[in-house]
């Protein structure tokens, strides 16, 4: 059996595996592979394509910081401009060249022996590379929800994150569940085509108007004229961020004040005071994801709309049976119930020292220190890992902190040959152990939501200001790390360097630094 052996192994096309892949070469490390299983590069962005997708962070904010774009259509982009952004990045970078298209990633088991990862994929090519990055993100595994049923009905259904481009919907009677982002997005589209759509809504979302607008030709060439100003709406957004996040975990006296603004652009939009009693939150705001849209109100108002609030008691072959026992017919199930956030890497069976898988690592909760790496799992860091998501403020940021972080890592492996990395255990817990306590102080334990698993536990989100997180992820700290000789014993550690190596230390070229 042929291996194809590589130093850097990333699994993953998205927006994280592409920052990371940037960044190494940017430092001069190009012996890289990126697995994906599609056919395109993309991530999140390449599978999300129902009607209305795209983002609620602004484009020169939801951009890297090398790779400002001034032709962005509009304020907020929509998924196919998202999506060409990242392919031409991608491809203007070289990074294009490295990946192994329709490569699915099935398993990685660490030979301690070799101090490599050997990672097997669906059609059963192995790569034996030194680092292992899945770069696979939180939000990649569409979640259905657990509905009796739910494989009875005999219309047409589908989750949003797979969206059926060739159902005809003119004429159709559909049935909503969920009412997260993607369906605010996408319930306006329905409300246009469908004789009729009924939204089943289990707790009603808080809603920002969201400040959009289309760039003219004379502001794009403005743009291009003076960048300056592009910078200074991302630093102007970034500031807003950085405070909307302290709210959501330290200042919740500051909440009222958003608070205000959805109860406004609710009152403004839905006249009904029964439907706007409906649509009205009855749960801290912040503790689900706060959404952004100007579209989806006015569309619930409309004569071929119904918000059905009674809970759902099955799927039957001809709708959605409510508990009072009423049956909504319907030709049409869309599913936008998002993504199994919480079960990171699930598609991946990942075994580290002693065979342990992470999986069993994890049992109760991802977990990782700096939402990076984790003990017993040598030279694996992940990307857009454990409790790096944010309430609040663009996740490229935070891809950019920790594909800096990995490439000090790299090359403190390259400049120390035939040695592993294992993140100490301690290092872990009291990294867990403060993410954890600041969580808890948050507004995000205030109720169920995707940011916390079956035992609680927030496993999502940052509970700081992004530029923390930038601080603290500088660069790997080896005296963090036993750094183990290879083909010794998995319990056989040696003590780590006390610093690391000037190459590693590098700088950011982020203007918000």
């Amino acid at each position: 059996m042929e291996i194809i052996n590589t130093t850097v192994l990333i699994i993953g096309a998205g927006f994280g595996g592409v920052a990371t892949a940037i960044e190494l070469r940017r430092s001069g490390i190009h012996d890289i592979v990126i697995l994906e299983a599609s056919d395109e590069v993309g991530g999140v962005w390449r599978e999300n394509t129902y009607p209305g997708s795209g983002c609620d962070v602004p484009s020169p904010l939801y951009s890297f910081s090398f790779a400002p774009n001034t032709e962005w259509p509009r304020r907020y982009a929509l998924q196919p401009d998202i999506l060409a952004y990242l392919r031409q990045v991608a491809r203007r970078s070289g990074v294009l060249g490295l990946v192994r298209f329709r490569s699915e990633a099935v398993s990685a088991e660490f030979d301690p022996g070799s101090a490599r990862w050997h990672v097997r994929t669906a059609d059963g090519t192995v790569y034996a590379a030194r680092v292992l990055i899945p770069a696979t993100g939180q939000l990649s595994r569409p979640a259905y929800p657990s509905i009796p049923g739910i494989d009875t009905f005999t219309g047409v259904s589908f989750h949003s994150a797979r969206w059926d481009h060739e159902c005809d919907l003119s004429g159709k009677r559909v049935a909503v569940i969920g009412t997260g982002a993607s369906a605010v997005q996408f319930t306006p589209f329905l409300q246009r085509r469908a004789a009729s759509v009924k939204v089943f809504q289990r707790t009603a979302p808080y809603i920002m108007p969201k400040r959009d607008r289309v760039y003219t030709d004379r502001q794009r060439h403005i743009l291009r004229a003076l960048p300056i100003l592009q910078k200074a709406d991302r630093l102007g957004f970034w500031l807003y961020t950085e405070f909307a996040q302290e709210c959501l975990s330290r200042w919740q006296f500051f909440t009222p004040l958003f608070r205000v603004q959805t109860r406004r652009h609710l009152r403004k939009q839905v006249a009904d005071p029964v439907l706007r009693k409906k649509l009205t939150p009855d749960y801290a705001l912040g503790c689900k994801r706060v959404l952004f849209s100007n579209d989806y109100y006015p569309a619930l108002t409309q004569s071929n709309v119904d918000v059905v609030t009674e809970g759902i008691d099955a799927i039957t072959p001809q709708g959605v049976r409510t508990a009072d026992g009423t049956l909504h017919e319907a030709d049409v199930i869309v599913y936008g119930t998002g993504f199994a956030a919480t079960d990171l890497l699930a598609s991946v069976t990942v075994r580290g020292l002693d065979g342990r898988t992470l999986s069993d690592a994890w049992r109760e909760g991802a977990r990782a220190h700096l939402g990076i790496t984790v003990p017993g799992f040598p030279n694996l860091f992940l990307m857009y890992g454990p409790n790096t998501n944010l309430g609040g403020g663009s996740i490229i940021y935070m891809l950019e902190s920790q594909a800096r972080y990995i490439r000090s890592a790299v090359q403190f492996l390259l400049a120390h040959p035939g040695r592993y990395l294992d993140v100490r255990a301690e290092a872990e817990q009291r990294w867990d152990d403060e993410v954890q306590s600041r969580l808890a102080r948050s507004v995000w334990t205030r109720c169920h939501s995707w940011y916390r698993n079956a035992y609680g536990r927030v496993v999502s989100n940052w509970p700081g200001r992004t530029s923390e997180y930038r601080r603290r992820t500088r660069r790997m700290d080896p005296a963090d790390f036993h750094v183990v000789p290879a083909h010794s014993a998995p319990n056989k550690r040696t003590s780590a360097p006390t610093a690391v190596p000037d190459a590693v230390s590098g700088t950011a070229s982020d203007p918000l630094n």
